[in-house]
């Protein structure tokens, strides 16, 4: 029979290890933390009964990924949870750029720019499912659906200021900033519309939903299909060099490209070893997160609703942080992301104190303590909300490596999202996901198609491994 070791249980490993095992593979799973994973865990993390989801928290492309549609993950315990609305940006007076679901009450609430939102998302909303058979592809693949990649890839190359002229207003305008800025990289770049077009697209077509019960469901609906099909997954375990891995036809690795080159040494061809070591990473993330009492005050209603809040205020204020983060300037209003997942899963609440999740983009490495301009950003659109914080819990950027050490300084997305590397990630070939060391893969975030707890990159590899042993 053939083997397979997988070293890492976050989705792209769980996603390669399912792969691999439905397909007559015996593979097991090693994983360091005590737990399986990786960016798809939730813990106790401020007080008692309070679910905090340690990192991944909201899951457009979750919902979208043809790989987890296959598996009926349902049927292992995995439940989407809806808010009444997906996302908000609020701004200093009062307004908001409110994501609804559906694209006509989302054109209703931005007035002027109604039209114009309708027009650029909706072809891509309703041809979604076209799109993502290619968008979750590598770059270098005969395309299913060329007209409609064409279509997308036109926009998507596009940086996200450009895109942004097509709305006149300043809610149209923020809204769009808020998704865009996921790419944790310069707005004024190119290829920074590929990130905030694609989310806003799949969140039109499958919404924004939450795990009920934490993101660690879906890790566990993985690991329950891995096992049901004859895999296993050994925890507490970490791998420092190849020599430590059983022998294997197929070893597949969901760490970054630069913890390959640690622990692969000599065995990795220099041609791969290269563009590993010059894997470049991108800004950091500082977690807070927050017990708090009654939820927050917003100052706009719909934010009170919204199951995500982007706060930053304007296209331009938030397009002049993210430049500064990746100066390596630490901005004094940096752009916060902030998840209220228990108001589409209330099951994440202990009576009325409610768990707040939240990160601020800085620069990676980051090693000071950037809980007090989180707070400040809530406070800007929630006056009073410091009065509401029964408990706190950090995470810094110096921390999150040991959290997971893909996250190098802080980087929770393994990878600049700079216009080479979303284009060819993480070395120029034909199969991206060989490592160029026989049966060796890489199959983690740093893979296409990147970021995002979607599984398809560790699928993509595990389909290339099982090409590469068909053919011998």
């Amino acid at each position: 029979m053939t083997t397979a070791t997988v070293v890492g249980s976050g989705p792209n490993g769980l996603a390669a290890a399912v792969t691999l095992a439905m397909a007559g593979v015996e593979v097991t799973v090693l994983e360091m933390a005590d737990k399986v994973g990786g960016g798809t865990r939730t813990s106790e993390l401020t007080l008692p009964g309070v679910l905090h989801d340690d990192c991944s928290a909201v899951h457009p492309v979750g919902a979208a990924s043809p790989f987890f549609a296959s598996l009926d993950l349902e049927a292992h315990g995995l439940t989407w949870k809806y808010p009444e609305i997906d996302a908000v940006q609020p701004l200093d007076n009062g307004s908001a750029g409110v994501l609804h679901r559906s694209i006509p009450d989302t054109a209703a609430g931005l007035g002027a720019d109604g039209d114009a939102w309708q027009r650029f998302f909706g072809p891509l909303s309703d041809r979604f499912d076209d799109l993502a058979t290619d968008l979750f592809q590598p770059l270098l693949h005969m395309p299913r659906h060329p007209i409609t990649l064409t279509k997308f890839g036109l926009n998507a190359l596009a940086p996200a200021s450009l895109t942004a002229r097509r709305f006149r207003t300043p809610e149209a305008r923020a809204l769009f900033s808020g998704v865009a800025a996921h790419a944790l990289y310069p707005l004024t770049r190119p290829t920074t519309s590929a990130v905030g077009v694609m989310m806003i697209a799949a969140g039109h077509k499958y919404g924004w939903p939450v795990a009920e019960g934490g993101s660690r469901a879906i890790s566990d609906a993985l690991a329950s299909v891995l096992t049901e099909h004859g895999g296993k997954v050994e925890t507490g375990i970490r791998v420092t060099r190849l020599q430590q891995i059983p022998p294997s036809d197929i070893v597949m690795l969901d760490l970054s490209p630069t913890a390959i080159v640690e622990i692969a040494g000599d065995a990795l061809p220099r041609r791969v070893a290269r563009p590993y070591r010059r894997w470049r990473y991108g800004p950091g993330a500082f977690k807070l997160d927050l017990a708090v009492e009654d939820g927050i005050p917003w100052t706009n209603e719909s934010a009170r609703r919204a199951g995500t809040v982007h706060l930053g205020g304007t296209f331009e204020k938030v397009a002049a942080t993210e430049r500064d983060v990746h100066r390596g300037i630490m901005p004094r209003k940096p752009f916060v992301l902030l998840g209220q997942q228990y108001l589409a899963d209330p099951t994440r609440s202990q009576g009325n104190i409610h768990p707040i999740w939240t990160y601020a983009h800085v620069p990676n490495g980051y090693t000071g303590d950037a809980s007090e301009v989180i707070i400040d950003q809530i406070e800007r659109f929630a006056p009073g909300i410091r009065k509401r914080i029964v408990a706190r819990a950090v995470r810094s950027t110096t921390q999150m490596p040991t959290y997971n050490p893909n996250y190098v300084g802080g980087d929770i997305v393994t990878g600049s999202n700079d216009p080479g590397q979303v284009a060819l990630r993480p070395r120029v070939s034909i199969n991206p996901y060989w490592t160029g060391i026989d049966g060796v893969y890489i199959c983690s975030a740093a893979t296409p198609p990147g970021g995002g707890v979607h599984g398809m990159g560790g699928y993509n590899a595990a389909q290339a491994a099982l090409r590469k042993v068909a053919g011998r």
